[in-house]
C-alpha cells in the first residue's frame, strides 16, 4: 500500500492528446499560409532556355504587429527568389506581402503584410502567437504541428518530441551545405508545413517547422527550428534586408 502511494506520488500527468482541438482553435488565427510565386528557367526543345512561371507554397506564424504592419515568421526556403508573395490568414482572405528580410544560415525570414490593405473583420480574427520556451523541452513531451500542408489549407498532427539539438544538414540553392541544431518530432511535417509552428501543449510555439527526412524506409521524422533560436532572427537583429 505504502509503495503504491510512493509510485503514485513520483508519476508525472500524462497529457492526452486524443483531442487537441482546443489548442488548434486559439492557434490557427496565429498561422497563415503563403504562396510564392517565381520563375524557373527551363530548356525548351530547341536547346534554348527560357522562364517559366512557378508557384510553391508554405507557412508562416504571425509574431509581431505594429501600427503599420503584421509580422510573420518563416523559413527562408519558403519566400527564397520570390517575385511576390500572398499571405492567407486563417478566415481565408488573401493580402500581397513583402519580404522584410531573411537569414538563410538559420533558414529564417520575416514577412511584413501591410494593415491597411487588410479588411477590419480579418484583423478582428487573427492574433499574434504566444511564444514558449524551447529551452525547457523534454524528449517525450506532447508536440503539436500547424501549417499549410500541401497547401491545402492549414492542418493540424500531433506527436512528441522526439529528440533535441539534432544536428541536421541541408544543402543550400549555392550547393553549399548548413548545419543547425533543431528539434526532431513524430508529429507528421509535410511539404507546406514548412514556416508553421510546432507547438507544445500549452498551445505556445516551441519552433518553426523547418525539414522533413523522407526515404521510403523512414517515417516520423520531422524538425522544427527551437523558437529560442529563431526569437533574435524573428527580432529583426540577424537579418539580412532585401
Amino acid at each position: 500500500m505504502g509503495s503504491e502511494m510512493c509510485i503514485r506520488d513520483r508519476s508525472k500527468a500524462v497529457t492526452d492528446l486524443t483531442d487537441v482541438s482546443d489548442i488548434a482553435d486559439n492557434v490557427m488565427p496565429s498561422i497563415v499560409a503563403i504562396t510564392n510565386m517565381s520563375e524557373k528557367q527551363v530548356s525548351t526543345w530547341y536547346g534554348y532556355t527560357a522562364s517559366q512561371p512557378q508557384e510553391s507554397c508554405g507557412s508562416g506564424i504571425i509574431v509581431s504587429q505594429d501600427d503599420q504592419y503584421i509580422y510573420v515568421a518563416t523559413n527562408n526556403h519558403v519566400v527564397s527568389g520570390a517575385q511576390s508573395i500572398t499571405v492567407q490568414f486563417s478566415d481565408d482572405s488573401t493580402v500581397a506581402a513583402e519580404v522584410k528580410g531573411t537569414d538563410a544560415g538559420s533558414d529564417l525570414a520575416v514577412v511584413a503584410v501591410p494593415i491597411s490593405d487588410i479588411s477590419a473583420d480579418t484583423l478582428s480574427t487573427i492574433k499574434v502567437a504566444t511564444l514558449g520556451n524551447s529551452d525547457d523541452l523534454s524528449v517525450g513531451q506532447a508536440a503539436v504541428a500547424i501549417g499549410n500542408a500541401l497547401g491545402y489549407g492549414q492542418s493540424v498532427t500531433t506527436g512528441v518530441i522526439s529528440a533535441l539539438n539534432r544536428e541536421v544538414s541541408v544543402e543550400n540553392e549555392d550547393g553549399s551545405t548548413t548545419t543547425n541544431e533543431l528539434i526532431q518530432t513524430d508529429a507528421a511535417i509535410n511539404p507546406g508545413n514548412s514556416g508553421g509552428a510546432l507547438l507544445n501543449a500549452k498551445g505556445e510555439v516551441i519552433g518553426i517547422s523547418s525539414v522533413k527526412y523522407s526515404d521510403t524506409s523512414v517515417e516520423g521524422m520531422g524538425y522544427a527550428i527551437p523558437i529560442n533560436t529563431a526569437s533574435p532572427t524573428v527580432s529583426y537583429t540577424h537579418l539580412t534586408l532585401p
